[in-house]
């Protein structure tokens, strides 16, 4: 199916996604070059109703002038009580559906924190394995502390709308730090120039060099999309220059081997948590006669060499060795 998928064939790429989201063990996507400069991933995000969706949408249109073709990766919100998760970014990118030169994915977060699914970085990278040249990532609303995307993607697009916060807020949001480029969209309602002078306020204190562009867009009519499109050239071309490109993909790459041992034992701990021995540990604690640092210290080996009911020791460790 991976082959099936680095040739072309959509439907499968579509399926192998699927997969990872599923967290099956498949086979080592292959990294590629990491340094391949040509392909290009960027981040955008942003607190709840900034309108990213409507912004991603009439971006695609802009960066598809100059590059063949664009995957698109739309994270939603799972519930917490249901699961599940509206996947609307189909419906507001649905004018680019049938386009062969875009491939449009909606993922779901599935319990994951930071604006993105677990399963995003992998996807990302599976796209740029099968020769998408231009990786777009749409977080969901974000806080100040949600930040996986500059961990994910080459460059951050931090969305804000008129009347965001005031200078003190602008000050204290992690937001604000990690923006490559800064867009104000619905820059045609009032408060823009008050958001303008906060942004401003910010980006002043550091280096001259480091200052990122501040681009205004109306998504909805697509006005500033030419200049953000330069913009995110702009900042690419800078990173590829001082090297900070093959820095962040270097970090990036770290990122995501912690992220999926982390998944790999949440999965292995919600096995165990079904388990006589885990029963029997509370039951413990419960009586007294053990600690919880002293049940967590005799746990932990347990749970990383735990074997599914009906499943062979060996046969977890040699699927294990594999990975």
């Amino acid at each position: 199916m991976l082959e099936r998928a680095h040739s072309g064939d959509r439907r499968a790429l579509a399926r192998v996604i699927s997969a990872i989201e599923r967290g099956e063990r498949l086979p080592g996507i292959p990294l590629g070059d990491p340094s391949d400069a040509h392909k290009l991933c960027v981040g955008i995000t942003g607190a709840p109703g900034a309108g990213k969706s409507t912004l991603v949408s009439a971006l695609t249109d802009e960066l598809l002038k100059t590059s063949p073709s664009a995957a698109v990766l739309a994270v939603d919100p799972s519930s917490p009580i249901s699961r599940g998760a509206l996947l609307g970014d189909r419906v507001r990118m649905h004018r680019h559906a049938t386009r062969p030169e875009v491939f449009i994915r909606s993922m779901a977060t599935r319990s994951h924190h930071g604006g993105l699914a677990g399963a995003t970085q992998a996807s990302r990278r599976l796209l740029q394995y099968c020769d998408w040249p231009l990786v777009l990532i749409e977080t969901v609303g974000v806080g100040q502390v949600e930040l996986d995307i500059v961990n994910t993607a080459d460059i951050a697009v931090v969305v804000l709308n008129p009347g965001w916060g005031d200078e003190i807020q602008a000050n204290k949001a992690g937001l604000m730090e990690i923006a490559d480029i800064f867009v104000i969209n619905k820059a045609d309602r009032p408060g823009l120039e008050s958001t303008r002078r906060d942004i401003d306020a910010v980006i002043m204190t550091r280096p001259e060099s480091q200052r990122p562009p501040v681009i205004e867009t109306v998504a909805t009519e697509g006005v500033g999309m030419e200049l953000l499109a330069e913009a995110i050239a702009s900042v690419h071309r800078s990173l590829m220059a001082s090297g900070e490109l093959a820095r962040r993909r270097y970090a990036q790459l770290g990122m995501e081997l912690s992220q999926q041992m982390s998944r790999r034992f949440a999965q292995q701990l919600q096995r165990y948590e079904g388990s006589a021995a885990f029963v029997d540990a509370v039951a413990e604690l419960a009586a007294g006669s053990v600690n919880i640092e002293a049940a967590i210290d005799e746990m932990l080996p347990r749970v990383i060499n735990f074997a599914n009911p009906g499943q062979s020791a060996s046969g977890t460790d040699r699927e294990s060795s594999t990975e």
